[in-house]
């Protein structure tokens, strides 16, 4: 079920805000607004939210026998993935970057934010689908800017999203974590890939992206051959392979 909302703060807390209420809210339930006046994406950062762009959340059941919750930043990437795959013409360079970006031609053009409420995960996801807003430190585009100004609407681009999240959910609970990891892997930056990890804010790491470990933490290989374990961190790409 898709529930469409003219204007809201934000999807993801208006459905905390209901679970903490008490709502039943099924898996498969989403929330989009046409328009946010207070999105919000990693590490607190305000996210841009000009009309014609998607804005969306949905809700995940956290069940016994799951995976490691934390995973699901890898499920929700690989639907971003999989729906721009069927949003962009072919060939289009699509890419993942860790820990949750999602990037084409190298610019962002989607962001997830997972926050846990309860038994339940709350996922948010943002497309741009008609605007590319000017972000200070990176550079963004747009689905519709890479079809060549054509083609692209919220509406179209979320019901691909929800049967791509659908999909990946189940293989995530059938298959396993290991699985997933792999899938994330091969969508991803190259292995090799220079980058740059800010693990707070008086830290910053250089080193070759090295991989994944079992539970999905980044593996950087440092200039002097020694590997470093990122649990969290903010990403930049020196050099893209």
């Amino acid at each position: 079920m898709i529930e469409t909302v003219e204007q809201t703060g934000s999807t993801n807390a208006d459905l905390i805000d209901r679970l903490s209420a008490g709502d039943a809210i099924e898996e498969g339930y989403w929330l989009r607004a046409e328009r946010q006046t207070g999105g919000r994406g990693r590490l607190g950062r305000k996210w841009e939210s000009p009309s014609g762009n998607l804005f969306c959340s949905t809700v995940i059941d956290v069940r016994d026998g799951d995976p490691p919750t934390h995973s699901l930043s890898f499920v929700v990437g690989l639907a971003a993935f999989d729906m721009l795959e069927r949003s962009l013409l072919p060939k289009t360079p699509i890419m993942l970057k860790w820990p949750n970006d999602v990037l084409v031609s190298g610019a962002k053009i989607a962001g997830i934010l997972l926050e846990r409420a309860a038994d339940k995960v709350v996922a948010g996801i943002g497309v741009n689908v008609c605007h590319a807003p000017d972000l200070p430190d990176r550079e963004t585009t747009s689905i519709v800017y890479e079809n060549g100004k054509h083609g692209g609407s919220a509406e179209l681009v979320l019901s691909f999203l929800a049967d791509a999240l659908k999909q990946r959910i189940s293989n995530w609970r059938e298959y396993g974590l290991h699985a997933t990891l792999d899938a994330w892997t091969a969508a991803a930056h190259p292995i090799g890939t220079e980058l740059t990890v800010k693990p707070g804010p008086d830290e910053q790491i250089h080193g070759a992206f090295a991989g994944l470990d079992e539970q999905g933490a980044m593996l950087l290989r440092l200039a002097n051959g020694a590997m470093r374990t990122i649990h969290a961190g903010d990403v930049s790409m020196i050099a893209e392979g």
